[in-house]
């Protein structure tokens, strides 16, 4: 049975807010997340779960694999043409009725998964946020799941340590011979 778009319109949001996280930018995540659709709509056909309720968890999967492609696809073009640059202008602007305190640890949050590498903010948003399996985030990375485990051990660290304002503590150098 082929992807019929209407089945993803539930997902949506969750697409949007894990672009969103992952590109730090609304405008950059709104055109993720169509590239995503768009060529989920193309290979649509590619896409086979049975009809039920784990289908829209397949669907979900699968499209945050089409995501997590694309996005690594984007990022090595803007490597490759030099336009990797963060402006100030990518901060988002806090909600108006959140109080000042919540405003400030929302804003932190989000600049210290910004500033994380980008395999730990992916393998952060996929388990923690969009609450998948290890296994599930495995297939969407493509890697195994002990590698999951530890990029998300240290992603976690990485990510304490940010907040909690403590500079991330480099491994002391050693000779190999």
């Amino acid at each position: 049975m082929p992807l019929v778009l209407d089945e993803a319109l539930p997902l949506l949001p969750r697409l949007r807010r894990h672009a969103r996280l992952l590109c730090g930018d609304a405008a950059r995540a709104d055109d993720l997340l169509q590239d995503t659709l768009e060529r989920a709509a193309r290979k649509g056909a590619l896409f086979h779960a049975e009809p039920g309720p784990t289908r829209l968890d397949a669907l979900r999967n699968w499209l945050l694999t089409l995501m997590h492609r694309l996005y690594l696809n984007q990022r090595r073009d803007a490597r490759e043409a030099l336009h990797d640059s963060l402006d100030d202008e990518d901060t988002p602007q806090p909600l108006v009725h959140e109080p000042q305190q919540q405003v400030a640890l929302r804003l932190d949050l989000e600049r210290a998964l910004a500033a994380l590498p980008a395999a730990s903010r992916e393998i952060l948003l996929l388990v923690c946020v969009e609450e998948l399996s290890y296994q599930a985030a495995a297939q969407v990375l493509e890697v195994p799941v002990g590698t999951v485990m530890s990029r998300l051990s240290r992603a976690r660290e990485r990510l304490r340590q940010s907040m909690d304002g403590v500079a991330p503590a480099r491994p002391p150098l050693r000779v190999v011979k």
